[in-house]
């Protein structure tokens, strides 16, 4: 993250984000795949380190060798084989969706995955348990534990959205987009930026 100042001299925390250029490497539609959608391809790769069918899939929309492939639907505009999405895309919006996996954290207790407070002191025959998650409930009723009871396991590391980010400053020049606030996931990460209205 960084912050700017706006004409105020009010210092705004945002998210600095590439967006673009995405090259439409597929069009899909009713009549050929039974749906709509665009298939777009974003960040160079070295050719020698791409797939022989991704290679004639790229060449056959005139696009380089890309990293990251997604598809999409709900566009507004008739989009072409070949043709190049940039942050001009998004000129008109104020407010923008973005999705991304975020920060793995691997496996972590009940405190700190949910926030339990743990047993407590070490009295009463404690004995290191100050961070153990405590009954789980059901003894010779119902006899198992119920689905969804709050455990240890694996946090982070999963589809999250955020929803209503105020775009800040587009900076056409270098495909670069400010978004007010935090975005999920790492540095240098990839994300998808939808609109509200439409992808």
């Amino acid at each position: 993250m960084t912050s700017i100042f706006d004409e105020n001299g009010v210092n705004i925390p945002c998210t600095v984000l590439e967006v673009g250029p995405c090259t439409v490497t597929q069009v899909k539609t009713k009549e050929s795949d039974g749906y709509k959608s665009l298939q777009l391809a974003f960040d160079d790769k070295k050719e020698k380190n791409t797939p022989a069918a991704m290679k004639g899939h790229f060449k056959k929309a005139g696009a380089t060798p890309k990293r990251k492939v997604i598809e999409l639907s709900g566009f507004i505009l008739d989009w072409k084989l070949g043709d190049v999405i940039t942050v001009d895309y998004f000129k008109d919006d104020l407010w923008l969706d973005v999705t991304a996996v975020s920060k793995g954290k691997g496996f972590q207790g009940v405190v700190g995955r949910h926030g339990f407070s743990g047993i407590g002191g070490t009295s009463h025959g404690q004995h290191d348990r100050e961070r153990a998650p405590g009954s789980l409930g059901g003894s010779s009723w119902p006899s198992r534990v119920f689905r969804g009871m709050r455990m240890a396991g694996q946090t982070g590391n999963k589809n999250v959205k955020v929803l209503n980010l105020k775009v800040v400053k587009i900076i056409p020049e270098n495909n670069l987009l400010l978004l007010k606030g935090s975005i999920p996931g790492a540095k240098g990460s990839y994300v998808v930026v939808e609109s509200p209205d439409r992808t």
